[in-house]
């Protein structure tokens, strides 16, 4: 064998094992970009689930509240805002006006016993405690995928062939600062 031949099979043996370096990071970063797009829309689908309840607690609660007309027109406007969401970040802005509204009613909803008594109300709200916390979760699974994905292209060698397909860092979903906050407990 010459010379020739034996750096001409070298080359192809680097080409070849770059070839499948290149591919299993290219396959890498589709699939957790995937991933992120899966979970958002599980959170997307959660959203819009806890947009379905609001309609019946609405209707639960407005023979009770006649005298709460900003709070009911606070929740009916975050609905509509999650309905019309177009972006990620749209709902997700919508989705913590929601959330601000719907602790408003709650809140509310302490003054009124009879409401508090009523087992449509106490349902929906247990059916709004649970999407919560799905929410959460699915919230805590695309920041996790996000993280993955941010980390795989962040590091190397994957920072070498995400810039060649010309991939970019994700944002992660923040809570905001209110929602940060301490609730304050007295007795």
């Amino acid at each position: 064998m010459g010379p020739l031949l034996l750096i001409g099979i070298i080359v192809i043996i680097f080409v070849v094992i770059f070839a499948l370096i290149y591919w299993g990071f290219y396959n890498k970063i589709i699939r957790t970009e995937n991933r992120i797009d899966n979970s958002w829309s599980q959170i997307d689908v959660q959203l819009k689930r806890r947009a379905d309840l609001i309609p019946n607690l609405m209707k639960t609660v407005k023979g009770y509240m006649t005298h709460e007309k900003e709070v009911l027109e606070n929740v009916t406007k975050a609905r509509s805002a999650i309905m019309g969401a177009k972006t990620p970040q749209e709902n997700i802005d919508a989705d913590n006006m929601l959330t601000g509204a719907l602790k408003s009613l709650f809140a509310v909803s302490e003054n009124y016993p009879d409401l508090k008594a009523n087992q449509n109300f106490l349902n929906l709200q247990d059916e709004l405690t649970h999407t919560e916390d799905k929410i959460a979760y699915s919230r805590q699974h695309y920041n996790d995928s996000v993280l993955a994905y941010n980390n795989t292209i962040e590091t190397f060698p994957g920072i070498w062939f995400a810039k060649r397909m010309s991939r970019k860092t994700r944002e992660m979903l923040q809570i905001p600062e209110a929602s940060k906050e301490l609730p304050k407990v007295s007795f």
